[in-house]
């Protein structure tokens, strides 16, 4: 692990670090399992029951909620945010405080070599698939295929493009 000032990190006790993990200033992470060899960045919060897996690089002021799971070799942008409640609620219809025993935490998967755009939102309950591109700035409301490219809001899957031209050897 990196060594930044003690007063810059905030790491839980409960908090599984793999080897090798380099975690920047300013983080704030507990009860979440990060895997080997992966990079956490500046001002990133990773709550309680998430998982990062291996070789992942989570980039700057993102915020990754309890239910994420990402596997290995993820690259996840600057500003990217998960949720983990369809239906967000302070409070009850009576006026009480609500309490984790009032939502249901839908689970993300984000599978293997997916790759996530800067400032990207990806609501609860989807799958992104393995080697999965999201377009930076994107809102996510439905599973990704393995392989697709999706961006816009919402986001949909961009055709492939064709294969770009082959050019003449300017030398000739």
């Amino acid at each position: 692990m990196n060594s930044e000032p003690a007063s810059t990190l905030r790491i839980a006790a409960d908090v599984r670090l793999g080897r090798g993990v380099q975690v920047f200033a300013f983080v704030n992470l507990y009860g979440c399992e990060i895997g080997d060899d992966s990079k956490i960045g500046t001002f990133v919060e990773i709550q309680r029951g998430a998982r990062v897996g291996r070789r992942c690089k989570i980039s700057s002021h993102t915020f990754i909620c309890e239910g994420v799971t990402i596997e290995d070799e993820v690259f996840v942008g600057h500003g990217v945010m998960f949720t983990n409640d369809l239906y967000p609620r302070a409070a009850n219809p009576d006026g009480r405080l609500q309490t984790p025993a009032d939502w249901k935490c839908l689970p993300t998967l984000v599978c293997r070599g997916a790759a996530i755009g800067s400032g990207a939102t990806l609501l609860c309950g989807i799958t992104v698939g393995a080697g999965a591109i999201i377009g930076a700035g994107s809102m996510v409301t439905k599973d990704v295929p393995p392989g697709a490219t999706v961006v816009g809001n919402p986001a949909r899957v961009r055709p492939a493009a064709p294969p770009l031209p082959l050019y003449a050897d300017s030398t000739a």
